[in-house]
C-alpha cells in the first residue's frame, strides 16, 4: 500500500478501534485474515500481506459470509488468539516512513494483571508479515516464516531492509466519494482481484484451448503420415491377380518369381519376390489378405481426418469467441469455456466404491479418452495385478501389448456398452507406449474384456492367461487427456 494511504488507514483504525476489544478471528488463507473488534454495521478489519498486494482496512461483510470463507486457523492464529484475545486496543500507528502498522494492546492475564502487547503488520513486499510482540518487543510468533535480523523469534522486532521496489510505484488510493479511506481501499482492491481473476482465468482457458487445437494437428499429422505408410491398396490386389494369372506360365527360381503383367501395355515379363515356402495360391491369398486390411484402414483413417478437421474448425472458432470476450472484458461470455470436468466416463454410471477407490491407488495413470471413458493404467508387475484384479471390474476393457512386457490398461465401462473404436485405439496406444516395444513404429495390442483374464496359480506378478482375445495395430502414444 501507499504510504500516505496506509497512513489514513491508521489514522481511521485509531479513531474507530481505540479502546475496543480483539474478538472473533476469521482466517481465509496462508496470507489474509480478518479481525472483530465489535464495530456496528458489520464492520472488521481485513489484513492480508499476499506479497503482490499486501494491505489493511476495514471491510463491511456479514459474520456468516466470512464463516463460510473461512478455513482451519493457523498456528499463528490460534497464538493470536490465545494471546491477545479479549485485549484492549490503545493505539493504531503507522510506523514513519515505512509501510508497518502497530496495534499496541493491553491484555489482562488469568490473575488479573495487564500486560503490554504488540500486533504488527508490515505490508512490506516480498517481506511482509504478520508478528506478536510481547512487552519488552520480542517477536513471539510470526505468520509467515521470518527471515533477516530483526525478524526472528525472540529477536527484537525491528522493520526489513528496504526493498528495490519504491513507494512511488504504490498506487494511491484516495477517499474520494467514498465513505472512508478503508471503502475506497475496498473499492479498489475487489477491481484489483476481479481483473486478476479474469485475466488468469482467460489465459487458462486460452492455453487448454490452444494445446487442444495443437494436439488435434498432430493427429492430423500422424494419421496422414499413416496414409502415406498403407500406400496404394490396388498394388496388393493388382499383385494377387497377377499371381492368380499366372499359376500355369510363372517361372519360379527360389523367392523370385518371373510373370507376365496383363495390366501394362504389351503384356511385359516382370519379377517379384515371395515367400519360397509358400505357393503362388498361398501368396496371392496373403496379398488380398494385405489388400483388405489396408483398405480397411485407409477407409477409417480417411474417416478420422474428416474428423480430425471438423474439430480444429471448431476449436478454431471457439478460440476466436474466446479472444475477442477477452478483448471486450466481458467474464460472462468466458463462462461459455469454462465447462466443469466430466467425472465420468459419461455414459458409465455411477462409479462403484470399488471403481471410484482407484484414484487413490498410488502407481495408476489415469486418463480419460475423447469418448469420455477413464483409461487407467498400472506402473509395475504389482501395480498390474492391482489394477486387473482388484480395481476393474468384468466388462472393462482390458489392453497389453503383444509378447512384449509392459503395463496393463483398463478402459472403464461400468454400463457394459461396447466400448467405442475410438476409444480402442487411444488405450491401445498407451499400452503399447508403456511397453518394450515403446520404441517400435507399430505394435500389435491385444484386448479383451477383464471377465476373459485369469491368473495362472503361482504365476509372477503381472502375468496373465488370456481365454479370448482380439488384435490392433497401432503407432506409440499418449494422445488423451492425463487425469
Amino acid at each position: 500500500m501507499h504510504q500516505q494511504t496506509l497512513q489514513a488507514i491508521a489514522v481511521e483504525l485509531d479513531s474507530l478501534l481505540r479502546g475496543r476489544f480483539l474478538g472473533k478471528l476469521f482466517q481465509f488463507s496462508a496470507t489474509s485474515l480478518a479481525i472483530d473488534f465489535g464495530l456496528k454495521n458489520a464492520g472488521y478489519v481485513f489484513i492480508s500481506i499476499d506479497p503482490s498486494a499486501p494491505r489493511i482496512y476495514l471491510i463491511k461483510r456479514n459474520s456468516r459470509e466470512l464463516e463460510k470463507m473461512s478455513i482451519p486457523p493457523s498456528p499463528f492464529t490460534q497464538a493470536l488468539r490465545a494471546n491477545f484475545g479479549g485485549g484492549q486496543l490503545l493505539s493504531v500507528a503507522k510506523d514513519e516512513d515505512e509501510r508497518i502498522m502497530q496495534l499496541a494492546f493491553s491484555v489482562t492475564d488469568e490473575i488479573g494483571e495487564s500486560h503490554a502487547r504488540t500486533f504488527v503488520v508490515q505490508l512490506t513486499g516480498r517481506s511482509a508479515n504478520l508478528f506478536l510482540l510481547d512487552s519488552a518487543s520480542l517477536i513471539t510468533h510470526a505468520f509467515r516464516a521470518p527471515r533477516g535480523e530483526g525478524q526472528l523469534i525472540r529477536d527484537i522486532y525491528r522493520p526489513p531492509h528496504r526493498q528495490t521496489k519504491t513507494v512511488s510505484e504504490e498506487p494511491e488510493i484516495k477517499q474520494g466519494n467514498f465513505a472512508t479511506v478503508s471503502a475506497a481501499a475496498d473499492e479498489h482492491y475487489r477491481q484489483l482481484e476481479a481483473e486478476q481473476y479474469f485475466f488468469s482465468l482467460a489465459a487458462n482457458l486460452e492455453a487448454k484451448l490452444r494445446k487442444e487445437i495443437s494436439r488435434r494437428r498432430k493427429l492430423k499429422m500422424n494419421l496422414q503420415k499413416d496414409l502415406v505408410a498403407h500406400g496404394r491398396p490396388d498394388e496388393h490386389k493388382r499383385l494377387g491377380d497377377l499371381l492368380l494369372a499366372n499359376i500355369s506360365n510363372a517361372e519360379r527360381e527360389g523367392n523370385s518369381v518371373r510373370l507376365k503383367d496383363y495390366y501394362a501395355e504389351g503384356s511385359p515379363i516382370i519379377e517379384i519376390e515371395i515367400d519360397e515356402n509358400a505357393s503362388l495360391q498361398e501368396a496371392a491369398s496373403e496379398s488380398f489378405s494385405r489388400y483388405g486390411k489396408a483398405k480397411r484402414a485407409i477407409e477409417e483413417i480417411g474417416s478420422r481426418l474428416v474428423q480430425t478437421d471438423k474439430e480444429v474448425i471448431q476449436l478454431e472458432g471457439k478460440l476466436a469467441r474466446l479472444e475477442e470476450a477477452i478483448e471486450r472484458r466481458n467474464l460472462e461470455a468466458l463462462a461459455e469455456f469454462a465447462e466443469p470436468k466430466k467425472t465420468a466416463p459419461s455414459r458409465g454410471g455411477k462409479p462403484s466404491g470399488k471403481q471410484a477407490g482407484a484414484a487413490a491407488l498410488p502407481g495408476m495413470r489415469r486418463y480419460r479418452s475423447s469418448d469420455g471413458y477413464e483409461v487407467v493404467v498400472g506402473r509395475s508387475a504389482r501395480d498390474n495385478d492391482q489394477l486387473t484384479f482388484k480395481v476393474a471390474r468384468p466388462n472393462d476393457l482390458w489392453l497389453h501389448a503383444g509378447d512384449y512386457p509392459g503395463s496393463h490398461v483398463i478402459v472403464r465401462n461400468s454400463k457394459r456398452d461396447e466400448v467405442p473404436h475410438q476409444t480402442i485405439i487411444e488405450a491401445a496406444q498407451l499400452a503399447a507406449k508403456f511397453s518394450q516395444a515403446s520404441k517400435d513404429s507399430r505394435v500389435t495390442v491385444h484386448y479383451t474384456r477383464r471377465k476373459f483374464i485369469s491368473k495362472p496359480k503361482g504365476a509372477a506378478p503381472g502375468l496373465v492367461r488370456m481365454s479370448s482375445f482380439k488384435s490392433i495395430t497401432v503407432e506409440p502414444g499418449e494422445t488423451m487427456e492425463r487425469l
